[in-house]
């Protein structure tokens, strides 16, 4: 990848991240920007533009980060076939901690934990169906770590909206999330193209002599 790729990859990502979180803000939320005349649905966009590019600079460096970690992990169990199952193993955690440590830190008497377990059901699916778009345009070995990236890494970079306690609200996680999922999308779709990896899930049928 040359700089003109990578600055290309860089400027879209911050775009459709601060685009993303716009609009779910104003979606999720339209009173606050609808209410107070023009000036402050102006004003209130840009702000929200601003929080969701802050967010997506995020999702921007968890990105490289995790391709970094990826390679070394490579480097150390020596098989993708291993790496990809304990990459399996750690997803599961994830999955599994998002729902328990929320329903621990948040639930009131009255609230039982399968109402903590609609957000990460519906995560899980969207990054199973990204990760098999990954899968489709790559090969079949990109599945568990486009997955890993998109489910576990997502996560990571969600843990300061859902560690404090005045987003527990689900408008705000959402808010907070559109970004990440948005920006981490792209970045997973956009790379192989960039990069020029070819695709290797399909078999060429050789042709007949004539």
């Amino acid at each position: 990848m040359n700089t003109r790729k990578l600055v290309y990859l860089l400027t879209t990502t911050l775009i459709i991240g601060a685009l993303a979180g716009a609009i779910v803000g104003i979606v999720l939320d339209p009173s606050t920007y609808f209410s107070g005349g023009i000036g402050n649905f102006f004003f209130g966009v840009l702000w929200m533009l601003g929080i969701s590019a802050a967010i997506s600079l995020i999702a921007q460096m968890g990105h490289f980060a995790y391709l970094i970690f990826h390679r070394l992990a490579l480097g150390v169990f020596k098989s993708i076939r291993l790496w990809n199952k304990i990459q399996v193993v750690l997803i599961v955690f994830v999955f599994f901690d998002l729902i328990y440590f929320r329903y621990i830190a948040f639930a009131s008497e009255d609230e039982t934990i399968f109402g903590y377990m609609m957000m990460p059901i519906l995560l899980m699916l969207y990054c199973i169906l990204v990760a098999y778009r990954k899968r489709q345009e790559t090969n079949k070995e990109a599945f568990v770590p486009a997955l890993f990236f998109m489910f576990v890494i997502t996560i990571i970079e969600w843990i300061p909206a859902l560690r404090l306690e005045t987003v527990n609200d689900s408008k705000w996680l959402w808010i907070y999330l559109a970004p990440l999922l948005a920006s981490n999308t792209w970045q997973l779709l956009t790379m192989h193209r960039l990069t020029g990896v070819p695709n290797h899930s399909k078999v060429a049928t050789p042709k007949r002599a004539d």
